[in-house]
Order: C-alpha cells, then sequence, then structure tokens
C-alpha cells in the first residue's frame, strides 16, 4: 500500500514492496536525469526492513552542484512530481508525487550535513534492532496522538533522531 492523504498519519507494517517500488522509481529518475546525479538513495522509515512507516517512499537525490536542482525540475515533473522548492525544507530541493502522496524526492548537493544524517540514522536503524523497535514504539504512539498533525509527528520524533546521531 503506498499512499497518504494530505495532512493525515497513519502507520502501515514495513513491505517488501517498498523496496521493489523505490528501485523502480531510482531507476526512472536515473533515466530522466542522469547526468546531474551522483547517487540515489531509499531513505525514511520505508527503507527500513520491519519498521512500520507512512506509505510514501521517501528517496534522497544526490547531485553535483546544488543549482542542478533547477534543471531537473521540468524531467522530474515529467513523473509525475510537483516541485515545491527550495524553502520548505532547509538546503534542499524538494519534491512529491501523488494525492495521496506516494512518493517525495529530497535533492541534495552531495555531501550536504542532512542527507549524511539520513544516511546514518538509516543505516544506524537497519544494524540495531533494539533502536529500530524503540524507534517504531514512539512512531506508533506519536501517530495515534497526531493522526492530523504530521508537523506534530515530525518534530516529536526528533529529540529520538537527534540523540541518536550524536551517540553514533
Amino acid at each position: 500500500m503506498l499512499g497518504l492523504p494530505r495532512g493525515k498519519v497513519f502507520l502501515v507494517p514495513w513491505t517488501t514492496e517498498w523496496e521493489k517500488e523505490f528501485l523502480l522509481e531510482k531507476e526512472r529518475i536515473q533515466n530522466i536525469i542522469r547526468e546531474y546525479i551522483v547517487n540515489v538513495h531509499h531513505i525514511g522509515s520505508t527503507a527500513v526492513k520491519n519498521l512500520s512507516a507512512k506509505p510514501i517512499i521517501d528517496i534522497a537525490i544526490e547531485i553535483k552542484d546544488f543549482r542542478d536542482g533547477q534543471n531537473c525540475v521540468e524531467f522530474l515533473e515529467k513523473l509525475g512530481y510537483s516541485y515545491k522548492g527550495e524553502n520548505v525544507l532547509p538546503d534542499r530541493h524538494y519534491f512529491s508525487k501523488g494525492e495521496p502522496r506516494t512518493h517525495q524526492i529530497h535533492m541534495y548537493q552531495s555531501g550536504n550535513k542532512y542527507l549524511l544524517e539520513q544516511l546514518k540514522f538509516r543505516d544506524y536503524l537497519r544494524n540495531n534492532d533494539e533502536s529500530r523497535v524503540e524507534y517504531e514504539r514512539l512512531k506508533l504512539k506519536l501517530a495515534t496522538l497526531n493522526k492530523n498533525n504530521k508537523h506534530k509527528y515530525a518534530d516529536k520524533k526528533t529529540d529520538f533522531i537527534k540523540s541518536t546521531l550524536e551517540k553514533i
């Protein structure tokens, strides 16, 4: 299952379909903007086996130069993405696809600190079952408490993420 209606928060159990969907989308993206790409990463909770997540595939596209993001907008729109700009989230071009939303692209310049933190946190959860389970419990609780407030849901996860990044 993919798709999260605007403003809603709910989690679904992890599925192998998310990895398959990421790989298909990665191929589509690479085929259309290959010249700008350093790498394409599956990030967020859908990238962590056995972690419940909002049913949205988060994709980090690592590009050579941040300004190249503008050159990618028209091409990604052909794949169904809407460009939301570079001011929605710090130091990234942000795109979303679908209504309900099924995919998000976070486009970073190679070496960006937010990209490196995303990858570090993802990899830590992939390799640390205890932290993954603890994070999942927190997310399930927050999703129940904040069904209609995605910003509050996201903000409340921040302390866990920051403390995890500080210890690894």
